[in-house]
């Protein structure tokens, strides 16, 4: 057991971690695009423009992908994380623009412990990331599975 880590124990409802804050070059949205998601609106700064999102955009499963990041960054990396199920929901509010810094939070919305596992918690989790203008991109929710610090004994009957 690592002194440091985050384990199911730590993630009580209403608690908040911080994410970023992470700043969207040109560059890594192109390559992005280039491999997973091109789309004309990904790959030129031209093509962004003349559609409706302004300007070269990320990929919304770039946006994704650049909160998964956050998210490790934030309290996955240093946890008893044991994977997630999937994730429930997510809405891609604004664009994420070339030049865009993101920054946002991971709120605990929920937290129980797995009868069917002893020694697992399931953490329902919403992140929200903003640009720089304060503006909502991303909403996500997701349940977590996390080990426990100290695992329950289960009572006998």
């Amino acid at each position: 057991m690592q002194a440091d880590w985050l384990y199911f124990e730590d993630f009580t409802p209403g608690r908040e971690f911080p994410l970023g804050p992470r700043t969207v070059s040109a560059e890594e949205i192109i390559e992005f695009a280039k491999e997973f998601d091109p789309q004309p609106m990904h790959l030129s700064q031209e093509a962004g423009k003349a559609s409706i999102l302004g300007g070269l955009s990320a990929s919304g499963w770039h946006t994704a992908a650049l909160q998964m990041r956050m998210v490790v960054d934030s309290y996955i990396g240093h946890s008893s994380c044991q994977g997630a199920p999937g994730v429930d929901f997510m809405d891609w509010k604004k664009p994420v623009l070339a030049g865009d810094t993101l920054n946002g939070r991971g709120i605990v919305t929920e937290a129980r412990i797995l009868r069917s596992r002893p020694g697992l918690g399931l953490v329902r989790m919403r992140t929200e990331l903003d640009n720089q203008r304060g503006e909502t991109v991303c909403i996500a929710e997701q349940v977590i599975m996390f080990r426990m610090r100290e695992p329950q004994q289960e009572a006998t009957p």
